[in-house]
């Protein structure tokens, strides 16, 4: 092959390579540009609602502040004292709010968190001066209630699980297992005390005392706050209230536990005077977040003529 045979080849490999780098950046641009139509579509069909005749009005109407508060009570979930308190501060401090409703669906969980979450609301309310209500959904029980208590109503779904006033601890003892396969333990410990409640040993009647006085005091700081939340509403024997017992909703609102059965969207009209709201729940990401403040109307519930509306 000669000069003039590895020139023209040269040339051509480098033509090749410039028109796929060309046809790889036009794709790149074309895939670009094919996202950010599809964001700005999105982002018209939340934000184009709010500009229409149809809804103009709604911004200058009342609203209520709204948390949605679900799952289990817990330290680095949604519903722990870190991610609520910063929002529930907010909405009480929403100027144009007229209240604070709370959407609670939860069987409950760390006493401590809701505890923490409980004395914030009392706060907030005592600094504030809003009426703060829970509405209940599926389960509204154990800690999920200790919040509730610190509202000035509470209303349930005629089936949701309702109160579960009680502290329960558990663990599983393995001591006949370790036995059977030839296993001994060896502990040190600093402290006669530290091994406490240890799984691989048989409990010691002083661990049961120990932890009976530590679940005794735990759950009478649930009932002092209760009876304090609910003063002059409960109805039914403090032994039976206050046993760990559950009951439905209709059940709850006779023995007092419950101000009634009713909904987020009626709650809202009836306490005060209007379907809409601002939301305030915490979520996980950025991208829930940004969501949650843009413009935008989102029925909630199955009632064809009164439903709760977002706006912003």
């Amino acid at each position: 092959m000669d000069n003039n045979d590895k020139s023209t080849l040269e040339n051509n490999l480098i033509q090749a390579l410039l028109s796929e780098q060309k046809s790889a950046r036009r794709w790149k641009n074309a895939r670009f540009f094919v996202w950010l139509i599809l964001f700005l579509i999105m982002l018209f069909i939340l934000i184009g609602p709010s500009f229409s005749s149809e809804t103009s009005s709604d911004h200058n109407s009342a609203y209520i502040s709204l948390m949605r508060l679900n799952g289990v009570i817990m330290a680095n979930s949604n519903f722990s004292a870190r991610k609520v308190i910063p929002e529930l501060t907010a909405a009480f401090a929403d100027k144009g709010s007229k209240g604070v409703i709370l959407l609670i669906n939860s069987p409950g969980g760390s006493p401590v968190q809701a505890s923490l979450i409980h004395d914030k609301i009392l706060q907030l309310k005592e600094k504030y001066h809003k009426q703060v209500i829970v509405v209940g959904e599926d389960s509204l029980a154990s800690g999920a209630y200790l919040v509730a208590s610190a509202a000035d109503e509470i209303y349930v779904n005629a089936d949701t699980v309702t109160g579960s006033i009680g502290v329960i601890m558990e663990g599983f003892g393995f001591t006949d297992v370790m036995k059977k396969i030839g296993i001994s333990r060896r502990v040190f410990t600093a402290g006669i005390n530290k091994d406490r409640m240890d799984p691989f040993e048989l409990m010691k009647p002083a661990d049961q005392a120990k932890i009976k006085d530590v679940l005794d005091a735990v759950h009478q700081d649930f009932i002092d706050d209760v009876i304090a939340g609910r003063k002059g509403k409960l109805k039914g024997d403090p032994k039976e209230l206050f046993s760990g017992d559950f009951w439905t909703g209709t059940q709850a609102a006779k023995l007092g536990l419950v101000d009634g059965t009713s909904n987020v969207w009626e709650v809202a009209q009836s306490n005060f005077g209007t379907t809409h709201y601002r939301d305030y729940s915490p979520h996980d990401n950025f991208f829930e977040s940004v969501i949650r403040n843009v413009s935008m109307k989102l029925p909630l519930g199955l009632d064809s003529h009164t439903k709760l509306q977002e706006i912003v």
